[in-house]
């Protein structure tokens, strides 16, 4: 009888165990989900701002990207 009532004890630690890692695995789930998504966001934005700049350049009046002379 004892080993039957140990072997409970154990088989529930386990299932306890099981559900905290259930736990810990979606929250971490969803931690890299928002990440994901807040690189994505500030990707789209770094590359937005690269056209602004690269435009920006372009309309500058005279040589924009020259050397000066004593080079």
């Amino acid at each position: 009888m004892t080993d039957i009532t140990a072997l409970s004890e154990r088989i529930d630690a386990l299932e306890m165990r099981i559900a905290y890692q259930d736990e810990t695995i979606e929250t971490l789930n969803q931690t890299i989900t928002a990440q994901w998504t807040e690189i994505d966001r500030l990707t789209r934005q770094l590359a937005e701002l690269k056209d602004r700049v690269r435009d920006a350049e372009s309309n500058v009046p005279g040589p924009a990207n020259e050397r000066p002379p004593h080079y």
